[in-house]
Order: C-alpha cells, then structure tokens, then sequence
C-alpha cells in the first residue's frame, strides 16, 4: 500500500491538518491517498473519528475494501447504505466505530433525526472524506450537508472537522468563460471550506506515465437515409395536434425540448382543470419517448415501450374520457401498420457503427473489458437485448450484462445494491466483459482492467465526459463517442472538449491566485452562502405555509374528483405521504399483488399499488409500517384545490400547507376514534 510520490505531494497539507480538494485523474489513486490520510488522522489526533461520503450505493462497499487494506486492525470500520438494510442506530454505529462508510443521504437523514440512536451531529466527526466532491453545489445532499459545516463554523463551533474532498473533474458550473469558471471552482472550495486544490506539480510528469489517456475516437455516422417507422409515428402527433388546434405547440418531435413543451402543457392543463388537454399532452410524450428510444435502438424497441403504455391504459382506466377514447382507436387503427414497419425498419445508423466498434474490439487476440454507456434505463434494456440478438456479435466471445441504477418510478427492471456488486464483481473477474451501463458506473467504479469505453449517443456536461473516460484504465485503451453527424450530441461533445481545458484554466488561475486574496474571497462566498440558505430556508418554509391544510383539497390528477383535504396527510421518515384518514380508503382500489421494491426498509415493507377506484390512475402504493397498513401518495398523481386556485406540486415538499410528521400513536388512535363515532 505504498504511496506514489505525486500522491504524496497532494495529500501534504492534509497530513497538516488542512482542508484541501485532492484533484488526480481517475485511475490516480484519490481513495488510496485518502485512505492513508485517514490512518494517519487516526494514528495523530485524539478521539479521532472519520466518516468518508459516498453519492453512489455500490460505492460504499469498494471504498471500504481500499479503506481496510489501508488500515490494520487497529481501527474498526462500519459500512451503511440504503440498500444493504436498515439505517437504525446510525448514530450508535457512528459512535461506536472508527471509521464509518456510507451514502451522503444516510448521514443527512440522521443529522435531522430526533431518535436519539439515529441522530449525529457534524462536530461528532474530526475528518469528513468527500467523495466526488464536485457535487457539493446548489441544493444536493453534500452540499446540504456541508451547510452545516458552515453554520458551525460561523457560530465558532470548535473543534471543527477537517475536510477532504476527492475529484477528478471540478467541472465549470455551466460557465462557458474563463472567468465564470473561477467563480465556480472559487464556490466549490468554498463550499467545502477549502485551503487549497492540490494536484501535482513536481511528480506530474510521472502521473501522466502512470496514468496515460485513452486513445478517444469520434465514430460519426450519417443519419437514416430512410425512417418509415419514425415518420408514420411523426405522423400520428400531427394529428393529434390536429385535434388539439394549438398551433402555438412545436413540432420538434423526438426531442427534449419538444418533451419539456408537453410536459407543461400537462401540468398547465390540468391546473386550468381541463381534462381532456391533458390526457393529449400525456400521449403526446408517450410517442415522444418512443421516437427517442428508436432514435437511440431499433424500431422494435420504440414499439414495445408504447405497446406497453397503451396495454396498461387499456387494462387499468375505470373511466375514458373522450379524448381517451380517441386516442386509443388512434393507435389501435394504426397498430399492425406500426408492426409492419417496425419488422422491415431500416437497421439504425448507431447501432451498425457500435457493431463495427464491437467487432473490431472483441474480434481480436487480446482479451478486451469493455463498458456502453448510454441515456437511460430503457436504452440500457434494448441495447442489451440487441447485442443478445444480433447475428453478427453472436460468434465473439462477448458476456454482457446491464449496470444501472434502482428507483422505484421506473417501468424498466431496477437494480439492487446486491445486484450491481455481483455484476461488478463478475466484470472484475472477467466472466463478464461488457457492461451496458447509465451513469450509474460513470463515478468511481474502479476495473483497472477496463480498456473499452463507448459513449453511445449521450447529451452530458463536461464533467460525466471526464468521468466515462476515466473508466478505460490500461494502456492502449479506446474510448469512443458514437453519435449522427450534425447532431446535438456530437456538438456537445465537443464542447465538452473545449468546457474540459477551460476548467484545468480555471483550477490553475485559483491555485496561483494570492493567498489572502484568496482566503477573503472563501470568507465572503460563504458568508453570501449562508444568508442564501437562510433566506432559501424561510422561503420554503413561507410557502408551505401559504394555506391551511384542511383549506386544501386533494383531487385525483386524472379524474378531477374530490378525495380528501390537506390535513389527511402525514410524513413516514421525512419523505413518504400518507394518507391517515380512514374514510380514504373508499376512493382507491389495491392490487392484490405487492409492488416489488428491491430495497430493505428500516419499519416498512410495500403492500399492493393502489388505484383511483373512480377512474384507474394509478397514485401510489400501501406502506405496511410497524403492523399498520396506510396509503403511500405520489404527489403527480394528486391535484391540489386551494383558495387561490388550482396547483399541481412535482414535489411534497413544494406543497403550499404544512405536513406534520406521522406520530403511530396519536394518528392511528385518531382514526380509530373517527371510525367508532361513524
């Protein structure tokens, strides 16, 4: 476990003491180098005590592994996520342990828990390890959690933690100049409360030997000369468009732009109580995504995702309406229409250059380890599916397997904690060779035996640019960016390219700026930051409590129909909604089989997804927590009637009423009594 000199020139001043932003190239060293900062803060400071932040479940178990080779057994390591069970006694297990590894989202949940076994309060640790730390920006989890950091530090609170961030990409917060740049890398290390970015300058050279850079290609190809496929479905949203005489809509279809038009005209639709809009505006995105997908896979695939939509409207709406009725014969009269030109669709220009990159990779003597990186789940899925069927491929020894993510909105098959360790563990092994990963794998998977990367077809930042690339880790790797000619994904890329060299500009001019120019300038961001997140705090908390909560009415989002108030609601563990009222439970149906969440919950496990029982729309699920069954609401699937009108909120936490937490006692006691006096 010996360290590399340019490894030891960057952690120096955290050997000090220092907060600092370790900056190395991935597949440099940053967790080897953080992890024997943590043995030494370990070994030097009294009742030392580390927590090292992860943003990705399958995270927490590598780092523990480069962690324990670090560290003998002198010192106790634990391991916390989400997904490996139960987060209960996370203050205990903080306590009671050296070293603790887990998700960012665990540790901010317990620094707000009144259990007093959960709770941990930030000054408890003496050095926070933060891991792709250029994610504490804006509103996420680190830098929530950072916040607190600040507000101790303001309020003098000693002793103070130290902070090590790791990075391989700062990024440019969007900047598109130089000097844009410096304010966000100057915001970064504020947020972080950073001493100095250190990278090396004298070992740079041997970093660049030891770490060298892929070999990138563009694999540019022409667009379809022929789509009947996409151009029958383009054909179809001109007439609905036709039905709904709103000319001011676009007709940009199969993009995102168009997708964001549709989805406010939804949400606009059904604020304004317009039904019948909405229900087009909702099929109208269907048939977007379907011209994405075929612009990504095949035909096929575009087909089966809008075949599946149109079989659940079909088998789960209690009440059609009009607009309904229409759309569904729209698509029934053209179904075999679609079938045929999905079998005889010309082959997609992608997908014949990432066989000619496969064959050429897997084709020859060596023993390649690849991963395709693509958009989303459902891209992942096909593209799978695809290299299991194409001929072509069928006679390389490729072993494919999908890395994507969990989450419960997906209509696509998720992954468990569980799941995405054996698929990483096999590709490390080598009884797989190709991944086809989202970006899920783009941060920290460490395969040092990975030497193929394929980037098909993405629209990212600079920054997932930098990350995908890092995961080709031999010499002579390839790393290839598939995209048509003229497209916006190519476009992008490139200036990816350009927005990579202005950040390295950037971190430059702020690790030469003066430093006392440069302590002023931290001390004033995150004085400005602090007056931000207290007015950002009492701005929230103005606008959740805009009304009463027994002055708003809950109406089903598709049906329009009344189904209870407000002050029916009650939050499990800070984030779930439900509904406490016992009268709730004749407005919903239940499916007799459970909702499958590949998670393994603290106090609750799913029951059956649960239905409008006047019209189908589907709004959530049961929680069967400690014994007692309550309705789980998704705030899309509930249109909120206030005394100024209609609102639909994306979030909970945007809803204009306060929502008290669900106290088992006092609400199930209540609702008993609500029962008896009927």
């Amino acid at each position: 476990m010996e360290l590399r000199p340019y490894q030891w020139e960057v952690i120096l001043p955290a050997l000090e003491g220092k907060n600092i932003i370790i900056w190395l190239p991935t597949g440099a060293g940053k967790t080897r180098a953080a992890a024997f900062v943590a043995k030494r803060h370990l070994e030097t400071v009294d009742r030392a005590k580390v927590v090292v932040l992860v943003n990705r479940v399958h995270l927490v178990s590598q780092h523990a592994e480069e962690f324990r080779h670090m560290l003998d057994r002198r010192w106790t390591i634990t391991t916390l996520s989400g997904d490996m069970g139960s987060r209960a006694a996370f203050g205990h297990l903080a306590r009671s342990h050296d070293l603790l590894i887990c998700t960012a989202e665990l540790l901010k949940l317990a620094l707000s828990s009144p259990e007093e076994e959960e709770h941990v309060e930030l000054t408890e640790f003496s050095l926070i390890v933060v891991d792709e730390c250029h994610h504490t920006h804006k509103n996420t989890i680190y830098n929530v959690i950072l916040s607190r950091y600040l507000e101790h530090k303001q309020q003098m609170t000693w002793p103070l933690p130290q902070v090590l961030g790791l990075t391989a990409s700062p990024g440019t917060g969007g900047a598109r100049k130089l000097q844009g740049a410096i304010d966000h890398i100057l915001q970064l290390c504020a947020n972080l409360d950073t001493w100095r970015i250190m990278s090396p300058e004298t070992y740079r050279s041997q970093l660049q030997k030891h770490n060298p850079k892929p070999c990138k290609q563009y694999d540019v190809c022409e667009k379809r000369i022929q789509d009947p496929f996409g151009d029958f479905l383009k054909k179809l949203m001109n007439q609905i468009h036709q039905q709904l005489e709103m000319p001011e809509l676009s007709q940009q279809f199969g993009t995102q732009m168009y997708e964001q038009q549709v989805v406010e005209l939804s949400k606009a639709a059904a604020e304004a109580g317009l039904r019948q809009l909405r229900v087009y505006a909702l099929h109208l995105r269907r048939y977007n995504d379907a011209l994405l997908i075929h612009d990504t896979v095949r035909a096929c695939d575009a087909l089966d995702v809008l075949q599946d939509f149109y079989n659940r409207e079909q088998a789960t709406k209690t009440q059609v309406l009009c607009a309904e009725r229409w759309l569904l014969e729209l698509f029934d009269g053209h179904r075999n229409m679609l079938i045929h030109l999905a079998a005889h669709s010309p082959e997609n220009p992608k997908l014949e250059m990432l066989e000619g990159i496969l064959l050429k990779q897997f084709g020859g003597p060596r023993q390649p380890r690849g991963i395709i990186f693509t958009q989303t789940r459902q891209s992942a899925h096909s593209l799978l599916l695809w290299l299991q069927q194409q001929p072509g491929l069928q006679t390389m020894n490729i072993k494919a397997q999908l890395l994507i993510g969990a989450g419960s909105t997906s209509r696509s098959t998720h992954m468990t904690q569980k799941d995405q360790q054996e698929v990483i563990q096999e590709f490390r092994a080598g009884i797989l060779n190709l991944l086809v990963a989202t970006s899920v794998a783009e941060e920290g998977l460490d395969i040092a035996q990975c030497n193929v990367v394929v980037r098909y077809g993405l629209l990212t930042n600079e920054i997932s640019m930098v990350q995908a690339q890092g995961r080709a880790r031999t010499d002579q790797s390839v790393y290839s960016f598939v995209a048509t000619e003229g497209s916006r994904e190519l476009h992008r890329e490139l200036t990816n390219e350009a927005l990579e060299a202005l950040m390295e500009q950037a971190v430059a001019m702020v690790q030469k700026m003066d430093p006392k120019e440069y302590k002023d300038k931290i001390q004033d961001l995150q004085r400005a930051a602090l007056v931000k997140q207290a007015a950002h705090t009492a701005q929230r908390e103005s606008q959740q409590h805009q009304f009463s909560a027994e002055h708003v009415q809950l109406l089903c989002i598709n049906c329009m129909v009344a189904v209870g108030y407000g002050s029916d609601l009650r939050k499990v563990e800070g984030t779930h909604h439900v509904n406490v009222n016992p009268k709730f439970s004749i407005y919903y149906s239940v499916s007799q089989k459970p909702v499958v969440i590949n998670r393994v919950f603290k106090d609750w496990k799913p029951g059956g997804a649960i239905r409008c029982s006047n019209c189908g729309e589907e709004w959530g699920l049961q929680m069967i927590y400690k014994s007692v069954t309550l309705p789980v609401l998704r705030a899309h699937s509930m249109l909120l009637e206030t005394p100024n009108g209609r609102v639909q909120a994306k979030k909970w936490s945007k809803v204009p009423f306060p929502v008290p937490d669900f106290n088992i006692l006092l609400d199930c006691t209540q609702s008993l009594s609500d029962l008896s006096l009927d």
